[in-house]
């Protein structure tokens, strides 16, 4: 970069010599004529563009880097900066690879990117311990120059089903399957000049090699240790594009590494299989929460949030939604506890329809697609706990004792100020009432409110004529029997 700042500082340099030359060229020009002031001009121009030239000479090169699984945020953040590097024209784009593999729509717009870019496309698997295995060996497989840097690895291409593992491979779909990317990864090798018989070995023998196997093999180009490394020995090489031959410039070149927007970080860190089983949770819960106690609004909130956010991730990844029907009868079984009196037995079933949803979720061969074991379990535990938290409280609440309102008046004590029986006044909760009752009662007496009737009276009995706790909850009949 500072070579290019020298070269840039020498441009202006000449640019305003020509100006000061220009000016003085018009009192010159009134002596020599016009010719002379348009050959100066002439030949300020072609200094201009001989130092335009001499910037020009440091190739550029657009670098962007994939350190994680191929999903459909990947794939749009690679294509989207390889056409804007081929807008720009750059000598080169740089793909710096270590991917466990991914998904196949993705992998293969990635691929369409590459094959249509005008520009060259290097795929450098690097840094040492990285690989390039199942998509990211087609990837590779497709790129202009593909490089490998010392311990790395490619290969395990073997496609695997979505939904269900690996199927037997006699399944009449599975073999489809495995004939159309063994005949994909052949015709990529064909196209770049590179060994297919390997290429379909890594498709259907799921054939997994090393740097340097891979370079005697003819899989890749080059084995670099580093970015200087690879230039060098890729510098001057040829590349087709139709059936014009081109050559790389690359010594030496200037590197422009691209990132990610805040946008794509997020969907991309969201499309994680444990990311998004722990937005479900979440959504779940706080939706839980809403519904057990409406009008909080938060929890409600938070959980639309992570929901969307989790349904957004699973359009990026193999999702069985016989799990998501499980995990949302969980949430139904809970809330029924609520309603319904099953001594335990629907909060024992939501706690099994939650993890088994959970563990059915994400069914994938490749592991980076699976969610973790240990947080299904601390998942199920946690959401289950609280919501056993929230029904407990909340079934207490429902049995709790009135305190207000008509139903609140029942077992109340107060006094008679008058007699009662038809018609009188009581003295309750520090207020007048009007009252009646089926026996009579003596002024002055302790009454207890059995309810309150329409018209805002209440009616009373005497306070020792059952015990309180009896008046507040009438007993059956049979217990009036055996407490005589």
């Amino acid at each position: 970069m500072q070579g290019r700042a020298l070269k840039n500082w020498r441009i202006v340099e000449i640019v305003v010599q020509m100006i000061d030359a220009l000016c003085s060229l018009k009192i010159f020009a009134r002596r020599f004529g016009v010719v002379f002031m348009l050959v100066s001009l002439a030949i300020s121009l072609v200094l201009l563009r001989m130092a335009f030239s001499a910037v020009n000479e440091t190739p550029r090169v657009e670098a962007v880097r994939i350190a994680g699984p191929i999903n459909p945020v990947v794939a749009e953040f690679v294509t989207d900066q390889l056409a804007r590097v081929n807008l720009e024209n750059a000598d080169a784009f740089l793909l710096e690879l270590d991917t466990p593999g991914g998904l196949d729509n993705a992998m293969r717009q990635i691929i369409k990117g590459i094959l249509g870019s005008n520009i060259p496309v290097i795929v450098f698997v690097s840094p040492a311990g990285a690989r390039a295995a199942s998509a990211g060996a087609l990837i590779t497989l497709s790129a202009d120059f593909a490089v490998m840097a010392p311990g790395t690895n490619i290969g395990a291409a073997h496609p695997v089903s979505i939904g269900g593992g690996q199927k037997d491979p006699d399944d009449v779909m599975m073999n489809k399957v495995v004939e159309d990317a063994a005949a994909y990864a052949r015709s990529l090798a064909a196209r770049r000049g590179r060994n297919p018989s390997w290429a379909e070995k890594m498709v259907r023998e799921s054939v997994s090699i090393s740097a340097t196997e891979a370079l005697r093999y003819g899989i890749v180009d080059v084995v670099a240790d580093n970015l200087d490394d690879l230039f060098q020995k890729l510098h001057g090489r040829n590349y087709q594009r139709g059936d014009v031959a081109r050559k790389l410039s690359c010594k030496g070149a200037v590197v422009a590494w691209a990132a990610m927007d805040w946008r794509q970080k997020i969907l991309n860190a969201v499309s994680d299989p444990n990311v998004a089983y722990m937005l479900l949770m979440l959504g779940i819960l706080g939706v839980f929460f809403e519904i057990s106690q409406p009008g909080v609004i938060l929890p409600g909130a938070i959980g639309g949030i992570s929901l969307l956010l989790a349904l957004f991730a699973f359009q990026a990844l193999p999702v069985n939604y016989v799990g998501i029907l499980l995990i949302l009868l969980a949430l139904v079984l809970f809330v029924l506890e609520v309603k319904v009196t099953s001594f335990g037995m629907l909060t024992i079933g939501g706690v099994v329809s939650m993890t088994l949803g959970s563990l059915m979720l994400f069914e994938h061969a490749e592991p980076f697609f699976r969610v973790s074991k240990a947080l299904v379990a601390c998942s199920v535990i946690v959401v289950s706990g609280l919501c056993l938290l929230v029904l407990y409280y909340v079934v207490r609440a429902q049995r709790r004792r009135f305190v207000s309102g008509r139903e609140g008046m029942a077992g109340l004590t107060g006094e008679a100020l008058t007699e009662v029986h038809q018609g009188g006044q009581v003295f309750v909760h520090g207020e007048y009432w009007r009252a009646f009752s089926v026996e009579p009662i003596a002024r002055g007496e302790s009454i207890v409110v059995v309810r309150m009737v329409d018209n805002m009276r209440l009616e009373v009995r005497r306070a020792n004529s059952l015990p309180l706790q009896e008046a507040a909850y009438p007993t059956s009949g049979s217990d009036k029997e055996d407490g005589k």
